[in-house]
């Protein structure tokens, strides 16, 4: 059985047999489970695994998380995500509909406030200088800001105390994540470039320019990369993976637009930047603009950059790729 984020594992009625025995249990199943977000999104997830069991993690620091908080979990790799091809016809760089696209929605950061805020003053200032801590600092991984904040007012924290704490501060993810989601975004349409979004929420991004942000609503996976495959630019902003990659990339790749993203370890590792994807940073955000131009201005040197990319992506990141590493095991 292979499953996502432990859906049909531990609590999932469907899959509980009427002597109360989990069915993967009771068939001798072996589960393969892949967490494609960070590990404290499912701290209570953890408590019930079948006793057959493998978790694989998108980013090398989640793999790290889980083998230091839940030892229950005998066995966890990294497993990378992954992109997806669709057959249609191609279309050269220069004819593409879109200059640039995101697909992925938004939330204000205001909306996470309340949880920030919701206990007493002395709280929501323990959070907030997590979030600043973030903030400054970009390449830090979330859990080791957390972990930093709780240690200085806890010096003596237990692992325990560490796990619990950071399960309990997802809300600080969500909002550093949208935070620079919508800062990215508002970086391009406010100094004159024509972004589409696919997804929900953006309607609630305040901005000078709104009329430079085309919001085409929500959209299916499938959907998403036909619009890659019809945009010279496909943006990407990392969901804190500063380890790992998001499909976005993938997905952006193999649709041979060239894929704008910051950075992380493992994008660095196998790809070139600057031959295969152009970076920004989100410590830089105003440099982006000057990036997003040389971009459109260069048609022959974007189209190679994009060809680098897919090729790359090609041999090495579908999902057929995955699912061979994950044969390999099986046998």
């Amino acid at each position: 059985m292979i499953t996502f984020n432990f859906i049909g594992i531990g609590k999932d009625e469907d899959f509980i047999m009427e002597d109360g025995e989990l069915l993967w249990n009771q068939r001798e199943v072996l589960c393969f489970n892949i967490l494609v977000d960070h590990p404290f999104y499912y701290d209570k997830d953890f408590e019930n695994l079948p006793d057959y069991y493998k978790m694989f993690c998108i980013d090398n620091d989640h793999v790290n998380y889980v083998k230091r908080f839940y030892k229950k979990v005998k066995s966890v790799e990294f497993l990378p995500l992954a992109g997806t091809e669709i057959d249609s016809d191609y279309i050269p760089f220069y004819k593409r509909k879109f200059d640039i696209i995101f697909t992925g929605n938004y939330t204000p950061p205001t909306t996470f406030e309340k949880y920030i805020n919701r206990i007493d003053d002395e709280y929501a200032a323990f959070y907030w200088r997590i979030v600043n801590e973030l903030m400054t600092n970009t390449d830090m991984p979330m859990d080791k800001a957390m972990e930093k904040y709780i240690r200085l007012e806890i010096p003596d924290a237990s692992e325990e105390d560490l796990k619990e704490g950071m399960a309990a501060m997802i809300f600080i993810d969500l909002y550093v994540r949208f935070h620079f989601r919508g800062q990215v975004i508002k970086s391009l349409v406010d100094n004159g470039y024509i972004v589409h979004v696919f997804g929900k929420g953006w309607d609630m991004l305040p901005c000078i320019h709104p009329e430079n942000l085309i919001r085409h609503g929500s959209i299916n996976s499938y959907e998403c990369i036909c619009n890659m495959k019809n945009t010279k630019i496909s943006l990407n902003i990392m969901p804190w993976f500063k380890n790992g990659g998001h499909d976005r990339i993938f997905n952006s790749m193999l649709s041979k637009s060239v894929c704008v993203t910051d950075e992380s370890e493992f994008i660095k590792n196998k790809y070139v930047e600057g031959q295969d994807y152009i970076k920004y940073s989100l410590s830089r955000i105003n440099e982006l603009p000057d990036k997003i131009e040389k971009i459109l201005c260069d048609r022959k040197g974007s189209a190679e950059i994009a060809q680098n990319g897919y090729i790359k992506t090609k041999f090495a990141h579908t999902w057929k790729h995955r699912a061979e590493e994950l044969a390999k095991l099986l046998n």
